[in-house]
């Protein structure tokens, strides 16, 4: 099994920046894609960004220019770090890992930006 922690959500102004962390532990084989995704509630859970085993990234439009999605395969773990943030950045963000050829998902962390 794979477990995947957290952290790194919080509060901040719009403009400010959040750095959120997914750490990747348990027995892992082989780690594919690791990503974020967002979800408010009633709504789908939406990519935000993600990145491949092999370097390739890929971001929502929402996303680009201000986020990056970064990876350290040495410590398995996915980052996303958060600027020029927004109030419509807020959001439950959630980590999703591609291991093991199986689907992991975090226990999600609040972001919420205020005005």
């Amino acid at each position: 099994q794979v477990q995947l922690v957290e952290s790194g959500g919080g509060l901040v102004q719009a403009g400010g920046s959040l750095r959120l962390s997914c750490a990747a532990s348990g027995s892992i084989f082989s780690l594919n894609a690791m990503g974020w995704y967002r979800q408010a509630p009633g709504k789908q859970r939406e990519l935000v960004a993600s990145t491949r085993s092999g370097g390739g990234t890929n971001y929502a439009d929402s996303a680009k220019g201000r986020f990056t999605i970064s990876r350290d395969n040495a410590k398995n773990t996915v980052y996303l770090q958060m600027n020029s943030l927004k109030p419509e950045d807020t959001d439950v963000y959630y980590c999703n890992v591609l291991a093991n050829r199986r689907s992991f998902w975090g226990q999600g962390t609040q972001v919420t930006v205020s005005s």
